[in-house]
């Protein structure tokens, strides 16, 4: 029986599944890296190609692991108020560890520490934890969740016929709805219209009226 047993088997066991999707989240992450002159470099930065079950499974995981790296931004900050510009193993830079800002910059440091180690520990990679921590966290500070989608692709996977699906951040390649812009006419307001047509109608009634007035009156004169 599967009581309480969350999620997908994926054909492969508890360790094997871990390492699966560990590989993944970290494959995401590394295609954020700078890989100009890499013989593997990614074909689109931020974007995988998977299954839609591995898809589905490892969102969770890649979420998890930006949220931590989100909520360590603060504590980052903090701690650059304190840090030394010196270089290490100078003069002032031992000075600055015997100082109290050097106990201030622990302090503050300590939950980045602590937040690196968890996503080492999830991910299993420190290059991706870098990148994690260094591009990846600063575009969703603003973001409280859904940093990842999935798009399902229409043609399947060559061999067993595998419906696939792009794992890919938000934000780069989002659809923008642009609204047409209301056509202009005239340049007057379109509240005016109705009264000037309504001048014009009268103006051509009192001249007809003159006019009728004007023709009863000569034939009058000539009886």
């Amino acid at each position: 029986m599967r009581h309480r047993r969350k999620g997908r088997v994926l054909g492969r066991s508890p360790s094997h599944q871990r390492a699966l999707l560990r590989n993944l989240a970290s494959s995401l992450l590394l295609t954020e890296r700078d890989a100009e002159f890499d013989e593997n470099a990614p074909k689109v930065k931020g974007r995988i190609v998977t299954t839609v079950s591995k898809a589905k499974e490892v969102r969770p995981l890649v979420e998890k692991c930006v949220t931590i790296a989100r909520r360590s931004l603060s504590a980052s900050e903090a701690a650059t108020q304190h840090e030394s510009s010196a270089e290490r193993g100078t003069q002032e830079w031992k000075a600055w560890r015997k100082s109290e800002k050097w106990q201030a910059w622990n302090q503050a440091i300590a939950p980045v520490v602590n937040a690196r180690r968890r996503c080492v520990t999830l991910l299993g990679n420190k290059e991706a934890v870098q990148i994690l921590f260094a591009d990846i966290a600063p575009r969703f500070a603003d973001r409280p969740g859904g940093y990842t989608r999935i798009v399902r692709l229409a043609q399947p996977r060559l061999g067993d016929a595998g419906q696939q699906a792009l794992l890919e951040f938000v934000g780069v390649r989002d659809r923008v709805v642009q609204k047409s812009e209301k056509p202009a006419f005239d340049d007057a307001p379109a509240d005016e219209t109705p009264a000037a047509e309504s001048n014009d109608e009268e103006a051509e009634v009192a001249e007809t009226a003159a006019a009728a007035e004007s023709d009863t009156a000569a034939e009058k004169q000539e009886d």
